[in-house]
């Protein structure tokens, strides 16, 4: 299914810059008043500025609203994210979770994810895969590799005066 107002983010493994620079696109674009959702398949235990919304066997999903701290949801809502949703899915419950998620927010609002199992049932507007030297616990994303996407490498983001993508008639866009 097509969602052009979804910015879609996966990485070649942890430390890759998914967050940094979904954190980065939220504190460039301030006036979109983005959304913000994190889906994970690792039930780690919450922490304290998460609000269960829903919960089940294979699922739980939460609202961030604690901006002060560490995780990776605090940071989206830190750089400015207008609501940030936080997903802890089984893989075979994922298209689900994310459609219950999506019932909550506002049609067309401008929306980045971190999740690269998603791209396997969604088409974003937009596709970013995050890669780093220092890569920790490789993922192999051959298959993700041969959508449309753009490929950002963490050690270059700086380089960067802005993230290349742009946000225009509800649909996410590469920058040339």
């Amino acid at each position: 299914m097509l969602i052009p107002n979804l910015l879609l983010i996966a990485g070649t493994g942890t430390k890759a810059g998914k967050t940094t620079v979904a954190c980065r696109v939220i504190s460039e674009h301030p006036e979109l008043r983005i959304t913000a959702i994190k889906i994970t398949p690792h039930f780690h235990e919450t922490t304290p500025g998460l609000v269960t919304l829903s919960e089940n066997d294979g699922y739980a999903v939460y609202e961030e609203t604690d901006k002060d701290g560490i995780k990776d949801t605090s940071r989206m809502l830190a750089s400015g994210a207008d609501r940030v949703f936080f997903a802890k899915v089984w893989d075979d419950k994922l298209e689900d979770v994310f459609y219950e998620i999506m019932k909550l927010i506002p049609e067309g609002t401008p929306i980045i994810c971190e999740s690269p199992a998603l791209r396997n049932f969604v088409e974003p507007g937009a596709f970013i895969i995050m890669t780093s030297d220092s890569v920790n616990k490789q993922k192999k994303l051959n298959h993700l590799q041969e959508s449309h996407h753009l490929l950002l490498k963490l050690e270059e983001l700086d380089g960067f005066e802005l993230v290349p993508v742009s946000f225009d008639a509800g649909v996410w866009h590469y920058l040339a």
